[in-house]
């Protein structure tokens, strides 16, 4: 992997820049480059085209100025509350967080709205559950509901944005979040209810949580919003998934570090989304690191918005499920998913637990719906602690479901792994199976087993060695 790039030092209240300024290029390596946009990956230039960080007007709204105090004491949000109102008010611009640490409940964003955090400045979010309240409309593990604002939230906003070389720290181990979860938490119930809801159509607006229930809300989400930015930040510590941008367009994630070791804390799940770009990033997860989601079971189909055009690259991989997943939480669709240039396992940033699976891909006929077309492509790694591609339509085996499901066209090309339980676990199901499952040009050492390949049509492999033996081609 390429070294991260040198950032510019916090944007200063006397020195007006726009966000794109703040963003540096990372480096395109010569051999990364190599790799032409030809064939299935002939459709990247066009979606990385479309893809734009929003620019904001040359204003700032300093969050001191509006009696913020960054002494990691004193209850800040609604200061935060008050310079965002200003900025939107006045047209857009960065709302600045300097140095120090800000303690605050939820923060909500507002179009035109750059929420910029400095080098030396946290924003610690309050461990009291009732600090996100009053509830708001949101998704949950793919299901429509009402519950705890996420930490920092916006829907139905444009040119929203979270920047900068600061740090957003979810002190998600000082409240009761990781309680509510682990051990057969009383989260479970809630969660079985809200499943039940959803799969039922009882209305959304009785899906009422929060207050006196146990769903643990997201660190970052963004909900029906278009063109996004997450750039540059140091998340740790969220009670559950870090960003989650959902039914969402023009979205970036770049250069983010994200720390998340608590249960169940995703890194990035772009959900129901178009046109992502998520590079040069850092995972260290207790769950998958990126998961492209489209929502879950009956209430998923009932919105039925797939996610689609998906471009994953130059990350690193640390844990703890998935390095790049799909599901499983799909049933509104998934579609031409791009990841690539990613490092399973580095050596220089090593996670707390090691990832299971380099390609994760999770469907059932519970969740039902269509996955088509996820292509990875120039993975390298090292220790996997299972299968170095795991693609299931049984997950949780079935749960009951008797809905149709369709997982299809998953390309692996250019990959160097060493160190897995197998190369493959591929489950299809009698009554549907999995089509079009093809590597090419790759080469994995240390594989302990052999691939189980269960109810798959098109596998087949080109150029492919597996301890020092080239695969048949087939």
């Amino acid at each position: 992997m390429h070294p991260r790039p040198s950032r510019r030092s916090a944007l200063r209240t006397g020195g007006l820049l726009t966000a794109g300024a703040l963003l540096p290029q990372l480096p395109a390596g010569p051999a990364y480059a190599a790799a032409p946009y030809t064939g299935a990956w002939r459709p990247v230039p066009k979606i990385l085209a479309r893809i734009r960080p929003p620019d904001f007007p040359r204003r700032t709204f300093t969050i001191t100025d509006y009696g913020a105090v960054g002494d990691g004491r004193t209850m800040n949000t609604e200061a935060f509350r008050a310079a965002i109102a200003a900025c939107h008010r006045a047209g857009g611009g960065h709302v600045i967080v300097p140095e120090g640490r800000y303690l605050t409940g939820a923060i909500h964003l507002r179009s035109a709205v750059d929420l910029h955090v400095t080098a030396g400045a946290t924003i610690a979010f309050s461990p009291d559950p009732r600090d996100f309240l009053p509830v708001v409309f949101t998704r949950w593990e793919g299901t429509e509901c009402y519950n705890y604002s996420p930490f920092i939230y916006a829907h139905g906003e444009r040119d929203v944005a979270v920047t900068g070389p600061g740090t957003l720290d979810g002190q998600a181990r000082l409240g009761p979040w990781e309680s509510w979860y682990r051990d057969s938490g009383p989260q479970g119930p809630d969660q079985s209810l809200l499943r039940r809801m959803g799969s039922t159509g009882v209305p959304v607006a009785e899906r009422v949580f929060g207050d006196g229930h146990h769903l643990r809300p997201q660190l970052v989400q963004f909900y029906r919003c278009r063109n996004v930015l997450v750039s540059g930040l140091t998340i740790v510590d969220p009670p559950m998934w870090t960003v989650h941008p959902v039914l969402s367009a023009n979205v970036t994630v770049r250069d983010v570090t994200v720390d998340s070791t608590l249960y169940n804390t995703d890194g990035c799940d772009p959900e129901c989304c178009s046109d992502v770009l998520i590079t040069g990033c850092r995972f260290n997860t207790n769950d998958d690191c990126v998961a492209v989601k489209s929502g879950r079971d009956e209430d998923g189909h009932r919105v039925a918005v797939p996610s689609r055009n998906i471009v994953v690259r130059d990350c690193l991989f640390s844990g703890r499920w998935g390095g790049m997943t799909v599901g499983s939480e799909m049933s509104g669709g998934v579609r031409d998913v791009f990841a690539e240039n990613c490092e399973i396992n580095p050596p220089d940033f090593p996670g707390r637990y090691p990832v299971k699976h380099a390609l994760y891909v999770k469907a059932s006929k519970k969740r039902g719906g269509c996955i088509d077309g996820v292509h990875i492509r120039n993975f390298t790694g090292r220790g996997l602690e299972r299968d170095i591609a795991f693609v299931t339509m049984n997950y949780n085996g079935g749960e009951g479901g008797t809905l149709p499901v369709s997982v299809r066209n998953i390309h692996m090309d250019r990959m160097e792994i060493d160190g897995a339980r197998a190369v493959l676990q591929l489950v299809g199901l009698e009554t549907d199976h999995l089509r079009g499952v093809h590597l090419s040009r790759s080469t994995f050492t240390g594989v302990r087993n052999p691939d189980s390949v269960v109810c798959t049509d098109e596998l087949t492999f080109r150029r492919v060695f597996v301890n020092g033996q080239e695969m048949p081609y087939r």
